[in-house]
């Protein structure tokens, strides 16, 4: 039993694992990109997710896609920024160009989640140029609300303290 399957794109024919999600670019730069074995992080993945869900529903809501598809799309995005398949973003993080291959890699579980075309459907209006740094500033931004702002709290009750138990000791300069 043969464990892949044959798609075709653009660039010809690629060899798929069965099971994956994903399709032949993603394939195509897993193949190509094989650099560090480094994933991108689950904020990363979660924010390609927020994107595409985002661009679904507008594109849904302007007509440039049929209503059944663009909720579709929104519901399979939906799970990416769930987690629920971050198993399937393995391009490594270290890639050529302006992250296409990531962008790509999204756009391809996406469309096969909600049966929708990778570009036409799922990628609508979008560019790899914008979706990839718009996805770093989200991650970011989210990494710093979530665990840089609460541990700066944390770091200022903590000085806080040390300087009310210090408060009494006094220190000279030396010349």
């Amino acid at each position: 039993m043969d464990s892949f399957r044959i798609e075709s794109d653009t660039m010809g024919d690629m060899r798929v694992p069965v099971s994956a999600l994903y399709g032949p670019q993603t394939a195509r730069a897993i193949e190509n990109f094989p650099i560090s074995g480094k994933r991108f992080p689950r904020s990363f993945i979660r924010a390609l997710g927020l994107i595409k869900s985002v661009a679904a529903n507008i594109n849904g809501r302007l007509g440039h896609l049929p209503a059944a598809l663009a909720a579709a799309i929104e519901t399979a995005s939906e799970q990416v920024v769930e987690g629920h398949h971050d198993g399937e973003f393995a391009v490594d993080v270290f890639q050529t160009g302006s992250g296409t291959s990531t962008n790509m890699n999204a756009n391809e579980v996406i469309g096969r989640l909600a049966s929708a075309h990778p570009n036409d459907h799922v990628n609508r209006g979008q560019s790899s140029n914008d979706v990839f740094p718009t996805a770093m500033h989200i991650a970011v931004a989210e990494s710093v609300v979530a665990r840089l702002l609460p541990a700066m709290r944390q770091l200022g009750v903590s000085l806080e303290r040390k300087s009310a138990e210090f408060h009494s000791i006094i220190k000279g300069c030396a010349t």
